[in-house]
């Protein structure tokens, strides 16, 4: 190199430093995965199956994380070779497997002692089929009956006791808002502090306030939040929920510290459930580009 050369280069290098450094992107405070609920009437029309699953949330919804629903599994839970080829399938995708939600293995609050340890015993198998998928949590109901104290009090020991055996295997106990008393926010919260594990919290879902506030809801329910399940039913011309503010609800969210997965939940009738997982992504997208 001749000093002409060797000076330009220098002069160049020198300007380009003078350039102010590119900023770094913005890491997303939240990531969207893709509930296996918002699929249900495909599922019982026999159009696809929960195999199917990882490569239509990848393939047609562009979304890399997966919230299973036990019933499209029921009787998979302890079949290793299902399991071995669900996961190959995630893996093949690159689609990360998030949580289980699980209905119909009994009341974690039954008042009779028995039925709530065997209702407790029940959700096990899922634990450990949660563990291996590679989740990190099952989510739970919070079933009783009684008093809102008695309730309270019976929900805390099956849920503590369910906890105890997450705990073992670092797989987490959430509970949704899922109708009855569960729906009060102010009542799980309650649970939950008196469970008072690490590994146990909630799973806020926007549509599950019937008698209700449904943004104090999920307010009194962010402390202990281990997920989020955007919820949403309909749409209006604008593209907006009709029956919800998402950007409320999401900035309550935020503004509660979460920084995990937001689940997409499309429940409605009146969109085929393509349109509506893809008009609440949109939300969920505009939410994330500010």
């Amino acid at each position: 190199m001749n000093r002409r050369d060797f000076l330009a280069g220098t002069l160049a290098f020198g300007a380009a430093s003078l350039l102010p450094a590119a900023e770094p992107k913005a890491k997303p405070w939240f990531k969207i995965s893709l509930a296996e609920w918002s699929l249900h009437r495909t599922i019982f029309g026999g159009e696809m199956t929960n195999l199917d699953f990882p490569k239509v949330a990848r393939e047609k919804y562009g979304i890399d994380a997966i919230e299973y629903v036990n019933q499209f599994f029921k009787d998979k839970a302890k079949d290793a070779k299902y399991l071995a080829e669900l996961k190959q399938i995630c893996k093949d995708q690159g689609v990360k497997s998030v949580l289980i939600m699980c209905d119909g293995e009994g009341a974690t609050g039954d008042p009779a002692a028995a039925k709530r340890t065997q209702a407790v015993e029940n959700h096990y198998k899922w634990v450990d089929a949660a563990k291996y998928l590679g989740c990190h949590s099952i989510r739970v109901n919070a079933q009783s009956r009684g008093t809102r104290e008695e309730q309270a009090k019976l929900c805390a020991d099956g849920l503590a006791r369910l906890g105890e055996y997450g705990a073992k295997v670092g797989i987490g106990v959430i509970v949704e808002n899922h109708g009855g008393i569960s729906s009060h926010g102010d009542w799980l919260a309650d649970v939950m502090r008196r469970v008072n594990m690490k590994n146990v919290g909630t799973l806020p879902d926007f549509g599950n306030f019937y008698e209700y506030d449904r943004y104090q809801g999920v307010q009194d329910l962010m402390p202990f939040a281990k997920g989020v399940s955007a919820k949403s039913n309909d749409f209006g011309p604008d593209g907006n929920e009709l029956n919800m503010d998402y950007f409320r609800l999401l900035d309550i969210v935020k503004q509660a510290g979460y920084r995990g997965r937001v689940g997409i939940e499309y429940e409605g009738g009146r969109l085929s459930e393509h349109h509506g997982i893809l008009k609440t992504k949109a939300i969920l997208e505009e939410v994330l580009r500010g």
